[in-house]
């Protein structure tokens, strides 16, 4: 209960200088009262911020998770909701996460995480060391190995369908089992992420049903997994895909392949992953453009400008459709 006292000031005071002081601090005593009992602040039952209690429709206290790269930190960051504090490292389009160093900054963000997301198949390793120098060392949700893969095949995980909805079955499991009281809560999260991937579906299914069978050439194998779900051939010159794989230089017959391939429509469209670039992934997409072959920008991490991974992969996926329709 708060007593709010009232300066009375007699009329007989009028016009003189003392009465008009005490009037004015009569004033602003009445305003910092009324002021307090508005603020929260001022109350001696208001609560301060505390990261030990629930927040928003979580029933417990929130899970520190970190996520080395951004293609599975959105998915992470709705599949916890409210019930989880998502770190994400690499959030950017604009580097290149094969080629990542890790800051003195990043490695401080692990210090206190739960969980800790990775692609894994030596797509980041600058994470895993990181966690295997914590004490106690966190639990890992490794994407590649939920896949099922193994180290030295393609690391895009997020790329394949099934791949992804592994991935998030994985992650709802560990963070029921990290917060028991907030399983319920998980599951209506996995429940609702479900619902926003109908789309990712539907284009999906819908380009498999119209383009199954089309050819397509990439500067990277950022796609493939998703190309094989869309029943796409690929037609990549061995020796460049496998150049590419391993970050070394192709050859000059595997360029040159590659170039013929171009020339000749075996591929009806090209793939090319913007965030790879140099000059021979720019001579092989100006080829493409001379011969009206459609080129598709795919990126390795979530797009510039989307708001979500479900958002990043159709748009993609749209502009996949609408160049296998063009090759037609």
């Amino acid at each position: 209960m708060i007593i709010i006292p009232v300066m009375r000031i007699h009329s007989s005071c009028g016009s003189q200088p003392l009465c008009r002081g005490s009037q004015r601090l009569a004033a602003l005593l009445l305003a910092a009262v009324m002021t307090c009992f508005i603020s929260v602040s001022c109350s001696s039952n208001s609560e301060s911020t505390n990261s030990s209690v629930p927040a928003g429709d979580c029933p417990e206290q929130p899970i520190q998770v970190v996520v080395s790269v951004d293609q599975w930190g959105d998915i992470v960051e709705q599949l916890a909701g409210d019930c989880a504090t998502v770190t994400t490292v690499i959030e950017s389009s604009k580097v290149d996460p094969h080629d990542y160093e890790p800051t003195t900054g990043d490695a401080a963000k692990f210090t206190d995480a739960e969980l800790v997301v990775v692609n894994g198949m030596d797509y980041d390793p600058w994470a895993t060391k990181i966690v295997a120098t914590l004490n106690p060392e966190p639990p890992v949700v490794d994407a590649g190995k939920v896949a099922g893969l193994s180290d030295g095949e393609n690391p895009h995980v997020w790329y394949g369908p099934d791949y992804v909805f592994e991935f998030a079955s994985a992650v709802t499991a560990e963070l029921s089992k990290l917060s028991p009281k907030a399983a319920e809560y998980f599951t209506a999260q996995a429940d609702s992420w479900n619902t926003s991937m109908q789309p990712y579906r539907d284009e999906i299914a819908s380009i498999k049903a119209s383009y199954s069978g089309s050819t397509y050439a990439a500067t990277e194998s950022v796609l493939d997994y998703m190309a094989v779900a869309l029943g796409l051939k690929d037609v990549t010159p061995a020796g460049f895909a496998a150049a590419a794989a391993n970050e070394t230089d192709p050859s000059p017959g595997d360029v040159a392949s590659f170039g013929k391939l171009i020339k000749a429509g075996t591929a009806d469209v090209l793939i090319y992953n913007v965030q790879t670039v140099g000059a021979l992934p720019e001579q092989i997409r100006s080829a493409a453009d001379q011969v009206k072959v459609p080129t598709v920008e795919v990126t390795e991490t979530v797009a510039l400008g989307a708001t979500s991974f479900e958002q990043w992969q159709v748009e993609q996926l749209e502009a996949l459709s609408a160049a296998l329709k063009a090759s037609l």
